[in-house]
Parts: structure tokens; C-alpha cells; sequence
């Protein structure tokens, strides 16, 4: 069976190196992103899945297809490489009807969330916001509505409340490049088994910005642990600190009964140091911040950071930014 596969961060190459190692489909394209302008240089960067392919002369063969849109040059560009199916992890295009009608045998999606739950582009920092137990990874038949089409494979995955959405995201890949290849096989022997999505059961994960990182003080340390590990690597958290941005790259929720400093302090206020981190009073609890950044400058391990900024203990970090 000819496969395109379409896809574009890191994640993507792991189902890929799969399907290419046990040789049992033809991989005859690639669909990525364009090249994207990075950096202050703004120079012209590949997709990490052009990138690999460019890296590894024993794939070279393989046709990399990086268009602006899913235009008609596309499409013909995609018709004379002859796929069966559409494979697409994390891409980043929406697919309409002209471009997967393409495919004799359909297109599949491999999704990072226990569908119908958390439909979207970000099921992952999703899960681990409302500090959910449990989420998983589903390869569904890919339909005109958004993540509406038929389950083909699903597995869970336990969360213990350390994941962030890097490490989270990993998992997810790896466990479909052990789902994918059953799939293809039953897809090319016409022995698939689909189960309906419930929709009453469907939920959709929101569309997150930069913005959103921006942490409430007012909060649980629960939750603010929680947005922290969902927003890394992106679009990260921060705070103020007389009215300097500070990235919180790194924390845990302090657990230790003993400290009582923090309780008739103000939600923001930088208690102490502790062999945990630097303490923070939230709303409610304490959150042990390990690694900081501020805006421009590079990121620092909890000791070093005091080190450079000795007055930091006794700060309150907020929301306002600017001069206050």
C-alpha cells in the first residue's frame, strides 16, 4: 500500500521511522510545513520532518512536498505520486474534500487524546490543565468534521501529574508508532474494525497564546503546577517582578507541612528558600519554583538565579507589567 505521510515537528517522526522500518507500505511522499522564518535573523528553517529526511541520505528518495496551501499545484503534485491512504501526525492543515478524495483508501489521523474527548489541536496541554488521571493516544479515520471520524485503534496512558506536554507528546508518539502498523495492514486488507465516536460525549481542547501563560498568583499551586507543565515548551508561563517579565520553566507544589510562612502572606509573595526551590505563595499552597528565566536572558537553575538576584526573596510576582 502506498502511503503519504504528512507531518511536521519533531513528534512526527517517531510513527514514521516505524512504517518506513518495517517496510511493509511504500512511503511515496511527504507532506510538511513550509520552511518558517526563525530567530532575530529571521532565517528560513525546515520542518523537523524535511530536516530529518535531508539528514538521512538511506531516505533521501522520498519526495518532501512543503506547500503554503492544500492548492490545486498541490493536490496535482500529491495525484502523481499515487497514494492509497493519507497518514497525517501533527501537520498542521486542515484537509478538505478535493484533497482527500486523492486517496482511493482514505487518510487516517493519529491523535494524542481518548477521543471524543479533547477534539482540537491541543488535547495534550489540555489533559494535563485539568489534571486529568488518564489520557491517550487514537488513530481515527480522518473525516470532513474535525476529529469526528471512526476510532481504528486506542490506548490509554496514565498520567501522574509530573508530564509536561513535551514529555507527554513523546509518549503519545510512541505509543502510535506501536498502533500504526495493524492499522495500515488491516486498512490494506479490508479488515479494519471502526467504532463510532459518541458524540454526547465529545469535548474540544481550546486554542491556547502566548497570553495564556501568563500566571494567576491567585491560583492553587495545584493549578499553577499544572499550567506550567501544560505550557512546555510552549507557549510557556510567566510572571512580573517589578514589572520585568520572569519565566517559571520549572516547579512543584511544596508539600512540606512544617512551613506555615505563607499563610498570611499575600498570593505572589516570595517567602524563602528551600532545599526544593524558591517558595512562592499561591492562592492556595506554595509552589516550589526549581528553574527561572527572565525575559532575554538565559535560563538558570533555582541557586544560581538567587546568586544574581540576591533581593528576590521578599518580591511579589504579578500579573502587571511594566513599570509599578
Amino acid at each position: 500500500m502506498k502511503i503519504l505521510y504528512a507531518g511536521s515537528p519533531d513528534i512526527s517522526i517517531i510513527p514514521l521511522l516505524q512504517i518506513l522500518k518495517e517496510a511493509n507500505h511504500e512511503v511515496v511522499g511527504l507532506l510538511t510545513n513550509p520552511p518558517s522564518a526563525q530567530g532575530r535573523s529571521k532565517k528560513l528553517v525546515l520542518s523537523p520532518l524535511a530536516q530529518f529526511v535531508l539528514d538521512h541520505a538511506e531516505y533521501a528518495h522520498i519526495p518532501v512536498l512543503a506547500p503554503e496551501r492544500l492548492d490545486e499545484a498541490c493536490r496535482q503534485a500529491v495525484l502523481a505520486l499515487k497514494p492509497d491512504l493519507l497518514v497525517c501526525f501533527a501537520y498542521g492543515k486542515i484537509f478538505g474534500p478535493k484533497f482527500l478524495s486523492l486517496f482511493p483508501k482514505g487518510g487516517i489521523n493519529i491523535h494524542p487524546s481518548l477521543l471524543p474527548k479533547y477534539r482540537g489541536c491541543a488535547p495534550v496541554p489540555e489533559a494535563i490543565l485539568n489534571r486529568d488521571s488518564q489520557t491517550g493516544v487514537s488513530i481515527q479515520e480522518i473525516a470532513l468534521e474535525m476529529d469526528c471520524g471512526d476510532i481504528l485503534a486506542q490506548e490509554t496512558i496514565d498520567l501522574d501529574g509530573t508530564e509536561t506536554s513535551e514529555s507527554l507528546l513523546a509518549d503519545a508518539a510512541h505509543i502510535s508508532a506501536k498502533l500504526i502498523s495493524p492499522v495500515l495492514d488491516a486498512i490494506e486488507n479490508a479488515s479494519v474494525k471502526r467504532q463510532k465516536q459518541k458524540a454526547s460525549s465529545a469535548c474540544y481542547s481550546s486554542l491556547f497564546c502566548k497570553a495564556d501563560g501568563l500566571i494567576d498568583w491567585n491560583c492553587s499551586a495545584l493549578d499553577i503546577d499544572a499550567k506550567i507543565r501544560a505550557f512546555t515548551p510552549w507557549p510557556g508561563s510567566f510572571t512580573y517582578v517589578e514589572g520585568k517579565m520572569l519565566k517559571i520553566l520549572k516547579a512543584s507544589v511544596f508539600s512540606d507541612s512544617n512551613t506555615e510562612e505563607g499563610e498570611t502572606k499575600k498570593a505572589g509573595s516570595v517567602l524563602a528558600r528551600d532545599k526544593a526551590g524558591i517558595l512562592i505563595q499561591t492562592g492556595e499552597g506554595i509552589l516550589a519554583v526549581e528553574q527561572l528565566q527572565w525575559h532575554t536572558k538565559k535560563a538558570m537553575y533555582w541557586k544560581d538565579f538567587l546568586n544574581g538576584t540576591k533581593d528576590f526573596i521578599g518580591a511579589v510576582c504579578s500579573t502587571i507589567e511594566g513599570k509599578v
